[in-house]
């Protein structure tokens, strides 16, 4: 693996944790959203990640990073709250609400701005590791 490819894997990251980052944010945003288009509360969004390989010459399979495969509807129930005050309340006062965690969600953040990070600080290794290598070249 060359220092560009390396390069290449941590762009991949960075891309799947942004895409990660942007769904979490439309989850978080639509934590009380009892209407959609779709009919219904807002339902959880979640990224599924997969590897992704490069195939060289001689079939030999190498590591190319990560791609997102998709995003998915989370299938747990909705939350039932009381308030009978609610428009969207059922004949017993209760509400649909959309089945985010607010908290969970800040954590998936965390974990995807680090991810995030560690990504950028490999690049910047990489990135420095190549400068060391012109220096000697000059030398």
């Amino acid at each position: 693996m060359g220092s560009f490819s390396s390069f290449d894997v941590s762009a991949s990251g960075i891309y799947a944790q942004r895409v990660r980052m942007d769904v979490i944010a439309n989850n978080i945003a639509n934590a009380d959203s009892t209407r959609t288009a779709q009919g219904g509360p807002y339902r959880r969004q979640r990224v599924a990640f997969r590897a992704a390989y490069d195939q060289v010459a001689g079939n030999k399979v190498i590591p190319a990073g990560v791609s997102v495969e998709n995003v998915t509807e989370d299938p747990t129930d909705y939350r039932q709250v009381y308030d009978p005050g609610h428009p969207d309340a059922d004949a017993n006062g209760y509400v649909r609400m959309p089945n985010v965690n607010v908290v969970e969600e800040m954590v998936d953040m965390i974990s995807a701005t680090r991810a995030y990070e560690a990504n950028v600080t490999v690049m910047n290794a990489t990135k420095s590791m190549i400068s060391s290598g012109i220096d000697l070249g000059k030398g």
